[in-house]
This record gives structure tokens, sequence and C-alpha cells, in this order.
């Protein structure tokens, strides 16, 4: 079989396999390893690096998106010289995300514009990043949402939403 033909047949299995970053990169890659003299056990590592980064990245980004933030914030971003009275180690703790694994609750209090909706969101954000299934709602759209599933008789369908994320964030 000529190489064109082999070429041809490996990217095709890789489509049906799945595997996008061993096909764009097997080539340079192969180069590389070529030119740094690589063992083929070295080299499958690189591949298979490569593609599980990619679908860490892609996970990652489906749960940020599932999450549905209304805007991306960070704990970086926070201006910790408003309000004056925030527990600034407190709050970083949290971020460790521990109270996932012990199935825990945060409440966040205070007056309007102190940053609650911000911290929630960099919190929900962190735990995208660290694998955690995550969901951002408000209150009234838990409320109208359960009303109108109870009213369709779809109540306990619609419940397991708000129950199968790792962390629910209500703002």
């Amino acid at each position: 079989m000529s190489t064109k033909n082999n070429q041809h047949r490996m990217t095709e299995n890789l489509m049906y396999l799945k595997l996008p970053w061993i096909r764009e990169n097997h080539d340079a890659l192969a180069a590389e390893a070529a030119g740094k003299q690589w063992s083929h056990v070295e080299f499958l590592e690189r591949l298979i690096d490569g593609e599980a980064n990619l679908r860490m990245v892609h996970a990652t980004e489906r749960r940020i998106k599932a999450a549905r933030f209304p805007v991306i914030k960070t704990l970086e971003e926070f201006d910790w010289t408003w309000p004056k009275k925030i527990n600034r180690l407190q709050v970083q703790n949290l971020f460790r995300l521990q109270f996932i694994e012990q199935k825990g609750n945060i409440v966040l209090l205070g007056g309007v514009g102190l940053g609650k909706s911000h911290l929630a969101i960099a919190m929900g954000y962190e735990a995208c990043l660290q694998g955690h299934r995550t969901l951002f709602t408000s209150a009234a759209d838990i409320i109208n949402t359960l009303s109108a599933a109870q009213a369709a008789h779809r109540l306990k369908a619609e419940l397991n939403k708000y129950l199968r994320p790792d962390l629910l964030i209500i703002d």
C-alpha cells in the first residue's frame, strides 16, 4: 500500500476514533520525535498527552457553558478595597472548594453592590476549572421553572436539573 493511502486511512481512523489533536499534530510531532530521537513510547506519550489535554480543555469549556454564568468573573478581578469589612483570607479559603466535597453550603450576605454575585460567579468559575459541574441561576428562575414544571406534571424531572450539579449557585 502506498504512503498516501496509509496516511488517508490513518486520518480516517483518527476521525472515526475522535482523536482530533493526534490527527492534526502527529506529523509535526513525528518530525520532532525523529529530530530529538525520542523513543516510540515517548512519542506515544506526547500524542496521548496532547489528546488528553485537548479533551480536558473541551470538558472545562462545556462545564462553563452549562453553568450559565451571566458573565465570567474571577477572584483575581475582585476589588478588595470595597467593602472594607470583608475577610479576605476566609473568602480565599472558600475558593479551595472543600465545601463541595463535604456537601456543605455557603451563604454570602450583604447589601447591594458589595460583590456577592462577583464572588459567587468567580467561585463557580473556579469550580468549573477544577472539574465540578456547576449551575448559576436566580431564585426567581428556580421558582418560575418549578412552578411551570409542577403544572405540567414534570416537577421531579425539573428538580433533578437543580440537584445534578456539584455546585448550585442561587443569586
